[in-house]
């Protein structure tokens, strides 16, 4: 029997190689309500029957040959793509993104969320092309462990908005059939309304005595005005109780984290915020005193450039230049200052009373 055969001597089909069964070697072409299932520990195809068969008992290795994975028979699905490889991507972005579900809006700025969907990319990459499995793997358990209650919440946060994206699109459907019906009754009240407004035409012509130009033209007017009473009490039917509106909230906003705006910058101060403002007296512009009086007259002292404020602003500064300053509490931390020895202080200072007491003596 050629290649281009199947079983039982009946010609196989370009393609027919996707539709038989590793196991049982039965083909879709000889049976079309076959059914082929995976399992995502190892994506080997078998149809539905091989797997009841195989599987019913309990957990078993799986009968491809090469592959040794224990399979259960709970874990068999239905393909959902026509490609295994885009299955098997497309279950594992899910694995990943059940874990890796941080929000653009937990990020200050846009580097920081790039890094992190970088950081996903590379994961997903390293588990599509076995890449670091086991290491991929452990990043993943730990990653869960440390950040379980991130995970809960966004995964909450994303339900939520699915159940109410589900619910404003239900909301949208069921104003767009309210409008329908309310169309469809105006339509009928206006077709009604032509009718009963051609009746009374008529009558009034058979037996009014008016001529037939102002009968018709009356009837219009009245048409009118009718046409417009409806239009102004005309409204949307109320939706049911509880059910949130089209219009609530159409849109939904996100992007990076709101953060405070940056305090502005203090003025540059090249002294560290020491200033040459006294502390303990105000110097004056002038002081009353012969001595100064006749000093700020005296060519010989102004003609150097010499002026009495000079003078008054040194001698104010030497009198109370020495009130800051504590002599004890400068001795006493002489010990704290760098290679300085409060010890050695003491005893020289011992040392040289010794000294003086025998000098006198």
């Amino acid at each position: 029997m050629s290649k281009a055969t199947a079983r039982g001597g009946v010609p196989r089909r370009p393609g027919d190689e996707d539709d038989i069964c590793p196991v049982c070697k039965s083909s879709r072409y000889l049976n079309p309500n076959m059914r082929f299932l995976v399992n995502p520990e190892c994506y080997h195809k078998m149809c539905e029957s091989c797997v009841d068969r195989i599987f019913s008992q309990g957990p078993a290795p799986c009968p491809v040959a090469g592959c040794n994975r224990t399979l259960r028979k709970q874990r068999f699905r239905k393909q959902t793509f026509e490609d295994i490889q885009v299955e098997r991507e497309v279950d594992i972005r899910k694995r990943v993104a059940k874990v890796f579900n941080r929000r653009q809006d937990e990020f200050e700025t846009l580097d920081d969320y790039n890094d992190y969907l970088e950081e996903v990319e590379t994961l997903t990459f390293n588990l599509l092309n076995g890449v670091d499995v086991s290491a991929t793997e452990s990043k993943l358990t730990e990653y869960a462990t440390q950040n379980a209650s991130i995970i809960s919440r966004n995964a909450t946060l994303e339900h939520q908005e699915s159940a109410n994206l589900e619910a404003r699109q239900a909301a949208e459907r069921e104003e767009a059939r309210l409008r329908r019906e309310a169309a469809r009754k105006e339509e009928e009240d206006e077709k009604k309304a032509r009718e009963e407004g051609r009746k009374e035409v008529l009558e009034q012509l058979v037996h009014g005595n008016k001529p037939a130009a102002d009968v018709v033209k009356e009837s219009k007017r009245v048409e009118l005005l009718k046409r417009r009473r409806a239009q102004q009490s005309r409204a949307l039917p109320a939706l049911p109780s509880g059910t949130p509106s089209a219009n609530s909230n159409p849109f939904t906003f996100k992007g990076l984290k709101s953060t405070a705006a940056p305090t502005p910058e203090k003025p540059y101060d090249p002294f560290g915020g020491l200033t040459d403002e006294r502390s303990y007296y105000t110097l004056q512009d002038y002081y009353e005193h012969p001595w100064l009086d006749r000093a700020r007259t005296d060519t010989h002292i102004t003609a150097g450039g010499y002026t009495v404020t000079e003078y008054c602003a040194r001698a104010m500064f030497e009198a109370f230049s020495g009130l800051g300053v504590f002599v004890g509490e400068e001795v006493a931390g002489r010990g704290d200052l760098p290679g300085g020895n409060g010890a050695g202080d003491a005893v020289a200072a011992a040392e040289a009373a010794a000294r003086a007491e025998k000098g006198v003596s």
